[in-house]
């Protein structure tokens, strides 16, 4: 069972509840993926969300990311903010 409890966090209050479900389905799908496949299923995931008209603004993905951050170590904070310089390197 998944924990989703994350989408109640206040800083996510802004966020349309359709995209905090497209963002709960991912979370699903990524599960169990090492981080050589993840930045592949990102990238795909970004395409088809621009795709379907549904793409976040800057304060949006701040937001999510500083969530996501909550109760990781250092080390997992390390890898996050990797991989987010990785995904922003790929987007230019």
């Amino acid at each position: 069972m998944n924990d989703n409890s994350w989408m109640n966090n206040p800083a996510l209050g802004g966020i349309a509840p359709e995209k905090l479900q497209m963002l709960s389905s991912l979370a699903e799908q990524a599960q169990g993926k090492s981080q050589n496949e993840l930045l592949p299923f990102l990238m795909a995931a970004m395409s088809q969300s621009q795709s379907n008209n549904m793409s976040f603004n800057q304060a949006e993905t701040e937001a999510i990311i500083n969530v996501m951050k909550i109760g990781k170590s250092p080390r997992q904070i390390q890898k996050i903010d990797r991989m987010c310089a990785m995904i922003r390197k790929l987007q230019k």
